[in-house]
């Protein structure tokens, strides 16, 4: 629980640790409807995040239509039989297997992109680092991410995509760049171990690799 002052207690740090350990990015979702008011409690959470020059540059487009779901999931399907090739040998067999998209059971599919021109914030911060724009939609998918998590509900970012076609797909406008493609749903299963270590793809790093200068 919060004070007036804005500090929390040790069993809220507690379970606030223990959302972020069960945060996952997930890829088998059941079908069952997102209700409407629930999703926009979790699309709220991008007002809350922090934006370089306060230029909340994200721009988020709910893919609905069977025409633009389709070309979503082409445009992955092709993105990945390319990623496929750049593997060889147990790896590549390893990665035939991985399921690494929700794409065709999501309810709920969001493309979220970042405003290069924005005018907001005037420019601040973004002059010489104007890819900070970028990192402050990331910074939001983040917050929305555990909003989502907390309500019991599951996202997975899928990254094997041709950004400039989908671009195109959904026509946005030129100066949008793609930063995810978000399938949101009930999970099939929780857990709080990554998929790709459960298949044993990769292993989470047990320390921050951490330096002084």
């Amino acid at each position: 629980m919060a004070a007036g002052n804005g500090e929390f207690d040790g069993a809220f740090r507690q379970q606030l640790d223990s959302l972020m350990q069960w945060r996952r990015d997930v890829r088998r979702f059941r079908t069952d409807t997102v209700p409407a008011p629930l999703l926009q409690e979790c699309l709220d959470a991008f007002l809350l995040a922090p934006s370089v020059g306060l230029s909340e540059p994200w721009r988020v487009v709910q893919v609905n239509s069977g025409a633009a779901r389709q070309a979503a999931l082409s445009n992955y399907q092709a993105a990945n039989e390319r990623a496929l090739d750049g593997y060889s040998g147990d790896k590549a067999q390893m990665y035939a297997g991985l399921k690494l998209s929700g794409m065709q059971e999501a309810p709920v599919q969001l493309a979220v992109f970042c405003d290069e021109e924005t005018p907001k914030g005037s420019g601040l911060g973004a002059q010489s680092m104007p890819e900070m724009r970028r990192y402050s939609v990331v910074s939001a998918i983040n917050l929305f991410w555990l909003s989502a998590r907390a309500r019991g509900i599951g996202v997975g970012w899928v990254s094997i995509l041709d950004p400039e076609a989908l671009c195109r797909d959904l026509d946005v406008p030129e100066n949008w760049r793609l930063i995810a493609y978000l399938c949101v749903g009930y999970p099939e299963t929780t857990s709080d171990t990554p998929e790709l270590q459960k298949v044993g793809w990769e292993e989470r790093r047990g320390h921050l690799p951490f330096e002084t200068r």
